[in-house]
């Protein structure tokens, strides 16, 4: 056996090891950018919630209308600031369904009516 054919034999599965090495870290990152793209966007959600839960709440509205934005796991929490009516929505981030105990969360006041 010539020692070309030597070296050809011994390489022999190399690229299935490296790949099996790969492929975890692979996962790993795209996993993380999944994350990060969820999370954005349940704090977008959240945002735009607390905005609406805080313009209602200023009309004298049911505030937690707005908790539909924001998803079934949404809390809401008003309270009054001299002449503003606040709200702060907070949703549990669900990466795949699964609860990492990491929450968004979101405040945001409006002037209250003159009538409310």
């Amino acid at each position: 056996m010539s020692k070309r054919e030597w070296r050809l034999r011994d390489d022999a599965g190399s690229v299935t090891a490296e790949f099996a090495v790969a492929m975890p870290a692979v996962v790993l990152v795209l996993g993380i950018c999944v994350g990060v793209v969820v999370g954005a966007s349940v704090q977008v959600r959240v945002q735009d919630a607390a905005g609406e839960a805080a313009r209602l709440a200023a009309r004298g509205d049911d505030a937690g209308v707005a908790l539909s934005i924001a998803g079934e796991a949404a809390s809401l929490d008003t309270w009054d600031a001299g002449e503003l009516r606040c709200a702060r929505v907070s949703a549990p981030v669900l990466v795949v369904g699964l609860d990492l105990g990491i929450r968004a969360e979101a405040a945001s006041c409006a002037l209250r009516d003159a009538g409310s």
